[in-house]
């Protein structure tokens, strides 16, 4: 079976292709960061979209979400914002984890898979 990697990196792909399972990276707010949570979401939210889209698929076919988030106190704030991306009937399954980020001006990041 083949494996497609978009936007590879000498560290990781930013997305993986495999049969037809689509594995994306931690996606965290480059164009918001520094934002408030609603904003660094809805940004996530939208590359996920275009990196779902370069493999082939759409947030229909998600499978599974790991969220991490610096305090858990933002959580609802992030989740209005999930609610109304995520496609109705279609949720996967979800985990959202309180986190250190890797710099101090993220505090959403979004890791999923989907089938294609």
């Amino acid at each position: 079976m083949s494996i497609q990697r978009f936007e590879p990196g000498p560290r990781m792909s930013q997305v993986v292709v495999h049969g037809n399972t689509v594995y994306l990276a931690g996606v965290v707010a480059n164009n918001a960061a520094g934002e408030s949570v609603t904003k660094q979401t809805q940004d996530i939210l939208a590359t996920i979209d275009g990196h779902l889209a370069k493999a082939g698929t759409d947030k229909s076919k998600l499978l599974s979400a790991t969220i991490y988030i610096t305090d858990m106190k933002t959580f609802q704030e992030m989740n209005a914002v999930w609610d109304s991306w995520v496609s109705p009937g279609n949720t996967p399954a979800r985990a959202t984890v309180e986190a250190r980020l890797a710099a101090p001006q993220y505090t959403v990041e979004i890791m999923v898979i989907a089938a294609k």
